[in-house]
Order: structure tokens, then C-alpha cells, then sequence
């Protein structure tokens, strides 16, 4: 089962992540916080050794790697991370079909916890 997808747009900015950064992957997770609940934390992971054995890995066609941690798997299900840019500015856009909620920023989100199936 594929947990995330990642459009092509998105595949060619974590290689470009990955290189500039001289990183091993680019991470998407969630922790709690923000004003809808939990907060989108996205991040960098220097070696393969700081992986857990659980976490998912998107390889792209490149170098690049895309991690989600084990404990995040579960809220980003079926989520598709795209890359866009427009004359105000370039981010992630993130669509998750389990968030129930989100705010504005694009970094907070809510879910509705009876309905997330764990990992």
C-alpha cells in the first residue's frame, strides 16, 4: 500500500532538498499544536541509521528520499504532497483526505480520531 503520493513537481523539489541540504531524505510528520489541533513538521534527515524500521520511505526518481515516521503514518494515509509555485511564493501543498479540518497556514490540522485506522 502506497501511504503517500508525491507529484512530480514534488519529487524534483526533495531532490533538490536532499542535495542543497546534503541530507539523506526530507521528512513529513505531524506532532500536536497549532491552532487546529496538530501541526505538519516537516524536516530533514541527515543519515539512514536515524531512520526507525517502521518508518515509510518514497524513493524518487532521483536520489531524493521522502520519510514519514512510523507514529505519522496513520494520519497521512492516501495524502498527496504536490510542489507549486505562484507569484507570491513556492511550498509544499499538502491534501490529506483524513483531515477533518485545517486552518488557514496549511500547517495545522484537525482529524477525526474514531475514524484514523492504525498502522
Amino acid at each position: 500500500m502506497t501511504i503517500c503520493t508525491l507529484t512530480e513537481s514534488a519529487k524534483q523539489q526533495i531532490d533538490k532538498l536532499c542535495k542543497d541540504n546534503a541530507c539523506y531524505a526530507i521528512s513529513l510528520n505531524l506532532k500536536g499544536g497549532g491552532c487546529a489541533g496538530f501541526e505538519y513538521d516537516w524536516g530533514t534527515i541527515a543519515h539512514p541509521s536515524d531512520l526507525e524500521p517502521s518508518d515509510e520511505i518514497v524513493h524518487t526518481e532521483s536520489n531524493g528520499r521522502f520519510v514519514i515516521s512510523s507514529t505519522s503514518i496513520m494520519f497521512l494515509i492516501g495524502t498527496e504532497v504536490d510542489y507549486v509555485s505562484s507569484l507570491t511564493g513556492s511550498n509544499f501543498e499538502i491534501k490529506n483526505p483524513n483531515a477533518k479540518s485545517s486552518c488557514g497556514c496549511g500547517v495545522s490540522v484537525n482529524f477525526n480520531m474514531d475514524e484514523l485506522v492504525p498502522q
